[in-house]
């Protein structure tokens, strides 16, 4: 058994867990502790003092309860303690202690920070709550955290910072959603009506208001209800799965498809960096091209519009936008798969550069990739469609 250290914190992590197997008690910090038994088994133990007596609760085998979870119970545990209940007689009735969504934030991201290379996407991502969502809601237990609440955090900063507030939405969408699948919250997350009680964006030239990845999903879901033309829906879904530009999907054609390999292959001609761009397709959007065949006229176009032989005018997914009431613009889709691309998969960043074909600004660097990673690429197209794919239908 290893020797004590004065007041661990975080002291485990899944490596060093992985590699206990010595019988013994191993301390995390703030009274948890991992237990090894004889028989190699590994559970989870809290020590806390309930009403003035030190008392040990268990808090499930390691198979069933992850580490971030662990801690997730042993910090919602010891503050019913120190408010003088009995989190052990809790335990036992089966009352849930909802955590406040402070608690719930770093508790999400304690889960999400192995995704992450380093640290700092951790930092910013606790840094921007921390600033912005915790000063008007951080003590409030999460399963009442109503739109009013998240409207209050962003208003401050929705015009001023607009980038800033798009990043909290979605972190706060995140650590909703977290509430919701950890069962503290039902219903729908109320980030998704905030927009409603929010002003227009007009952001800089160049800049392009986005949806926050979190609401993707949602908003994928929501597109078979909306009163449009029928390629122009198959066309929007098409752009949001492959993180393409509107002109390239809306004249995207047959010939650039190979269907047995699954990629789309643009044209350097339609391209604005100018280069020949393959985009590996997921199986949402090779089932959406199926769909396309099957009620396609014979047109070249693979999303034709009521002109024979001609595209949809480039305005279509505004109009789309704008009847589901959407402040956000076509092209802000880009913005959220690269937001999602960084905090939530490992995928280095040439490659989600890639994914959305940027032209590389330094020169030196520019001059060694020769290739176009595409493996990798598709790698990650296939994340991004699972997501919205498995997200959107709630499976």
């Amino acid at each position: 058994m290893e020797a004590r250290r004065k007041h661990p914190q975080k002291a485990l992590t899944p490596v060093r867990i992985n590699s206990l197997s010595q019988p013994g008690r191993y301390a995390d910090g703030n009274g948890l502790y991992l237990v090894v038994d004889k028989s190699g088994a590994k559970r989870w133990v809290l020590r806390t003092v309930v009403q003035g007596k030190r008392r040990d609760m268990g808090l499930g085998s390691l198979r069933l309860v992850s580490l971030a979870e662990a801690r997730g119970k042993a910090i919602e545990y010891r503050k019913l303690a120190r408010e003088g209940g009995d989190p052990i007689a809790a335990k036992r009735s089966g009352l849930a202690i909802v955590p406040t969504f402070a608690e719930a934030a770093r508790t999400t991201l304690d889960q999400r920070r192995a995704g992450w290379k380093d640290g700092k996407s951790a930092s910013q991502w606790l840094k921007s709550l921390s600033a912005y969502a915790f000063p008007v809601m951080g003590d409030k237990r999460v399963d009442r955290i109503e739109t009013s609440d998240v409207l209050r955090a962003l208003s401050p900063i929705w015009l001023s910072k607009p980038e800033t507030a798009r990043r909290v939405r979605q972190r706060i969408s995140v650590v909703l959603d977290w509430a919701k699948a950890a069962g503290y919250r039902s219903g729908d997350n109320p980030v998704e009506g905030v927009a409603k009680g929010l002003p227009r964006q007009n952001g800089k030239r160049g800049h392009f208001s986005a949806i926050a990845y979190a609401e993707v999903p949602q908003f994928v879901r929501r597109l078979p209800e909306v009163p449009t033309n029928y390629f122009a829906r198959l066309a929007f879904e098409f752009l949001i799965l492959t993180a393409a530009r509107t002109n390239e999907v809306l004249r995207a054609g047959w010939s650039e498809i190979d269907s047995e390999a699954s990629v789309w292959t643009i044209p350097e001609e339609r391209m604005k960096a100018g280069r020949e761009h393959r985009v590996p397709l997921g199986p949402r959007a090779v089932s959406l091209l199926r769909s396309a065949r099957e009620r396609s006229d014979g047109s070249p176009l693979i999303f034709p519009g009521r002109t024979v032989g001609m595209p949809m005018s480039n305005m279509v997914f505004l109009m789309i936008l704008r009847r589901m009431e959407a402040n956000f613009t076509a092209h802000g889709f880009r913005s959220a798969f690269r937001d999602w691309a960084a905090e939530c998969t490992n995928f280095p960043r040439e490659v989600c550069e890639m994914a959305l074909a940027h032209s590389i600004r330094d020169k030196t660097e520019a001059a060694y990739r020769r290739g176009d990673l595409f493996d990798k690429r598709a790698e990650l197209m296939r994340a991004w469609d699972h997501y919205i794919s498995s997200e959107s239908t709630g499976g």
